[in-house]
């Protein structure tokens, strides 16, 4: 999940350069369905979030921004469906790994149990290695998960915090041409 999510949210994917410039020349020449189809032959966070803001250029500014805090919402929303995984992973592997400690508590106590009381350190070692192994393979498994689930959360908010940004600076002439018709 990690090596996955390196691959596929790079900045460039995300927010393509140049996107918000064009778009925003398109709109101040008026030519808002150029701009929506380049948005559609331009699939990334920033196109949508832009696109989706174009598509109320009818409304007033209120309902251009609305539209792309939604997109925004949304976007955000699915890039994170992916990442949480590695936080459910780093959050469940310890308890997997206490599941095991426990089961090898209870192998080495039933060793004492069955010989009663004269199981020498030889008899529960078989036991006390399958709660030390477990343990360390659950922290093995979860201290990464962990750490790339608290690297991609803050990666993924940083783009979005950018792309939100981009697409408002890219409809700022709508913006202005929404205050010159209420004026």
């Amino acid at each position: 999940l990690a090596f996955e999510q390196l691959l596929t949210r790079r900045h460039g994917e995300m927010m393509p350069d140049g996107l918000d410039d064009e778009v925003r020349e398109l709109i101040k020449a008026g030519q808002f369905r150029q701009a929506l189809e380049l948005c559609a032959g331009t699939p990334s966070l920033l196109a949508v979030i832009i696109r989706q803001g174009i598509v109320e250029v009818d409304g007033d500014w209120n309902d251009v921004e609305k539209a792309m805090e939604d997109a925004t919402e949304e976007q955000s929303a699915q890039l994170f469906r992916r990442v949480e995984y590695l936080s459910v992973i780093g959050n469940i592997a310890p308890m997997v790994g206490l599941l095991g400690t426990v089961i090898g508590m209870i192998v080495a106590f039933q060793e004492v149990a069955s010989t009663q009381g004269s199981a020498g350190a030889g008899d529960l070692a078989a036991g006390i290695y399958q709660a030390l192994v477990t343990t360390v393979g659950g922290l093995i498994v979860a201290i990464p998960s962990l750490g790339a689930f608290a690297v991609f959360r803050n990666r993924i908010d940083q783009l979005v915090a950018e792309a939100a940004h981009r697409a408002q600076r890219a409809l700022v002439p709508i913006k202005r041409r929404s205050r010159v018709a209420q004026a």
